[in-house]
């Protein structure tokens, strides 16, 4: 496909059952960077979505030709596909990627296009005043200070923010590695001469429910410590050899099953304190009980730590069979000679 022009920015968002939110994206989207005066084209992303998000992109590429460009998964691959796929199909001398769901919000995107004109390579961002819940921001805080501990070079303060920018020459060195599972912002900061953070602003979703349940948030943090992404799990019967072909699931459960037992030995031990300070230590039999705690409590850490090195023996058997991160279905939108 040869175009007749280079737009100067790519922004590249994956959307995944959006329909909620897709038209007010496009809208704000738009609205932001029609003001800036630059060439630019929007990537739509569409990740196997099982709502009307596909062809609501579809609509908006035919009437917005040449700005908004639609990209149709075969199947739902994941978020960092996703991003991967509208990577390789971006085109624009600037990237940036950012979130359907508009708690990033479009009118930021000009701030990030300053950075990146001055000559930086990645643009990384600190959300203000965070809307998300509770839970998601303590588990936002632990991913983010593991990956500080882990990385002993460049690192970033806030790694989930998906409002990022980068440089030409940063994705295509990112397009270069071939792994599964690539942590798109932590190796954009391996490859990337100057790199700064802005501040910007966050807001609440506007519609939907976001896609990272506890679950999900517990394999990002596997991401993080084996850089790896999880494929789908199939569902279908027929032995051993379709589900370890396809998955690294019974690996990942011994984590999610050490984690289990390491949690209930700790409140095992917390009840025991408590019932043996109202009747005594003649309750848990001098101890006995306390050492069921125990033995829970480790059982589940040597889980963990099989799963761990788990991980990284799925990365391997993954990253070994050669198989595509996606497939794009079609692309519609583009401008062609």
């Amino acid at each position: 496909m040869e175009l007749t022009d280079k737009p100067e920015l790519s922004l590249v968002i994956p959307v995944y059952n959006e329909e909620a939110n897709l038209s007010e994206l496009i809208r704000r989207t738009l609205a932001a960077c029609d003001p800036m005066g630059i060439s630019y084209e929007m990537i739509l992303v569409d990740d196997g979505s099982a709502d009307n998000s596909a062809q609501m992109i579809r609509e908006a590429a035919e009437k917005n030709g040449g700005k908004v460009v639609g990209v149709f998964l075969t199947t739902n691959f994941g978020q960092h596909a996703a991003v991967t796929a509208g990577l390789r199909t971006s085109v624009g001398k600037y990237i940036i990627t950012l979130d359907a769901d508009l708690q990033n919000p479009p009118e930021e995107i000009p701030k990030l296009v300053e950075k990146l004109r001055e000559g930086y390579d990645v643009v990384g961002t600190i959300r203000e005043n965070r809307k998300d819940t509770f839970f998601r921001r303590w588990a936002s805080k632990t991913v983010n200070l593991m990956v500080r501990k882990l990385c002993n070079g460049k690192t970033m303060t806030d790694y989930g923010c998906m409002l990022r920018g980068y440089s030409r020459t940063v994705v295509n060195a990112i397009l270069q590695c071939p792994e599964h599972g690539k942590f798109i912002p932590m190796l954009a900061m391996s490859y990337a001469r100057r790199t700064i953070e802005i501040h910007v602003k966050h807001a609440d979703r506007m519609a939907g429910e976001s896609k990272y349940n506890v679950w999900k948030l517990i394999a990002l943090c596997m991401e993080l410590a084996g850089h790896y992404r999880n494929l789908m799990l199939s569902a279908l019967p027929g032995g051993t050899d379709l589900l370890t072909g396809t998955s690294i699931f019974p690996l990942r459960m011994l984590t999610y099953i050490g984690t289990l037992l390491a949690a209930f030995g700790i409140l095992f031990g917390l009840y025991i304190f408590v019932m043996t300070r109202i009747h005594g230590d003649d309750w848990s039999q001098h101890g006995v009980f306390t050492l069921f705690s125990l033995v829970f409590i480790f059982m589940g850490g040597q889980f963990v730590a099989m799963g761990i090195l788990g991980e990284y023996i799925g990365k391997i058997h993954m990253n070994t069979r050669g198989r595509p991160q996606f497939f794009i279905e079609s692309i519609a939108g583009r401008k062609q000679k």
